[in-house]
């Protein structure tokens, strides 16, 4: 079996990530960590039980507050990274550079960490997965699959809702909890002082700190199937323009309502707007729509959604059974799995200069070859964003 470290044990660390990792008999979960010691503690738990009832005797489950005693313990094949966005890619290169594989949640926090990931991935030779479900949920595949070998005829536009942000009112300075290593949640992210609702894992997606909100959140998984259907997977926009509403005095810092329109080289406008989770594409000879979360698709003509493409024909490419599934084969196969470090990075990418074009109230042009913004210091500057010393990507583990 691949042996299994879990770091970040909240909601979806230890409910879903955990669960799938459980429930495959070809990798054993052999270490959790986190930094508030009673959610160690509940995944311990689980680990515990779990391999208890299934093979019929005790196991060992080790608990640590610091991922890097994690990382470093040779007996771990690989990791799971399901913490707060800001310390996925630094998490992810210093697994990596420790020679473990990795799975990781989306998405990067900014478009300078990508550049890092994309890098130590390569230089390191690891497995790495980007946690995104939707290349293997069927409705989101088979949209990208009848877009791509044009069904629906040539592509020109795609429509994407995403949930409205939320903001949180701020709160007053209050002593840390016993059990928890609140600095060390913190990291590589700007020093606040602590707070209860900061860690709350809606209330820190708001946060510029610690993530992008709603649209770097649901937008990994929406804009993803987007940018796949129109073969832009590993390109990106030319143009961004973005408008957003944003809290004022507030622990939120994300926009709650937007807008933002992306133009691509091919001719193609995508348009995010807040107040939903659907998507639609258009193109000249119809159109395909998913429009809630995991609804049933619908299409302009009933005979799109039946079209059958041949293994050789077919532009798009298998679907996985599920990116957890994917992950562990890669890992013993030594082979790449659906969603790669490039992925993760174009994608994020996009989401970030949506960000930024919203920040700044205006348009922004990117140079998708050369990953650069045209003629923009104010914009540029927000490609990257400081690390709390002594967080770096050149600090040892």
């Amino acid at each position: 079996r691949i042996t299994m470290g879990l770091i970040g044990c909240g909601g979806h660390g230890a409910g879903w990530n955990l669960d799938r990792m459980l429930e495959n008999p070809d990798q054993q979960v052999v270490a959790v960590c986190d930094v508030d010691a009673q959610h160690a503690a509940e995944a311990e738990k689980k680990v515990n039980e779990y391999y208890s009832k299934r093979l019929g005797r005790e196991t060992k489950c080790t608990v640590y507050r610091d991922f890097r005693e994690l990382i470093n313990r040779k007996e771990i094949d690989a990791v799971d990274v399901a913490t707060p966005d800001h310390w996925h890619v630094l998490m992810s290169v210093m697994a990596a550079r420790a020679g473990k594989d990795v799975f990781c949640e989306k998405p990067t926090l900014n478009v300078s960490q990508g550049h890092m990931l994309v890098d130590a991935m390569k230089k390191t030779g690891v497995v790495y997965q980007g946690g995104i479900e939707d290349r293997s949920v069927d409705q989101y595949y088979r949209m990208a699959e009848l877009a791509r070998n044009g069904r629906i005829g040539k592509v020109q536009r795609v429509l994407v809702t995403l949930p409205e942000g939320v903001m949180f009112e701020k709160e007053k300075e209050a002593p840390v909890p016993e059990g928890l290593d609140y600095d060390l949640w913190l990291g590589p992210a700007p020093y606040s002082p602590y707070t209860p609702s900061r860690l709350g894992a809606q209330e820190w997606r708001n946060v510029w700190d610690y993530s992008g909100g709603k649209l770097t959140d649901w937008g990994a998984h929406l804009i993803d199937t987007a940018q796949v259907a129109i073969f832009e997977e590993h390109g990106g926009p030319l143009e961004i323009d973005g408008k957003g509403e944003f809290p004022k005095d507030a622990l939120s810092t994300t926009a709650t309502k937007y807008e933002i329109r992306y133009r691509y080289k091919n001719g193609v406008e995508l348009i995010v707007k807040s107040g939903g989770t659907g998507i639609r594409i258009e193109g000249t000879d119809g159109w395909i729509e998913c429009p809630e979360w995991r609804a049933p698709l619908a299409a302009s003509k009933p005979d799109i959604l039946e079209a059958a493409f041949t293994a050789e024909e077919n532009k798009m490419w298998p679907k996985p059974q599920t990116e957890h599934v994917d992950f562990i084969q890669a890992v013993k196969d030594r082979t790449k799995p659906i969603y790669q470090p490039l992925d993760i990075h174009r994608l994020s990418t996009t989401m970030h200069l949506g960000n930024i074009s919203m920040r700044l109230g205006r348009k922004v042009n990117w140079d998708p070859v050369n990953e650069k913004i045209a003629n923009d210091d104010e914009a540029t500057a927000l490609l990257s964003c400081p690390m709390r010393t002594p967080w770096t990507f050149d600090a040892s583990i």
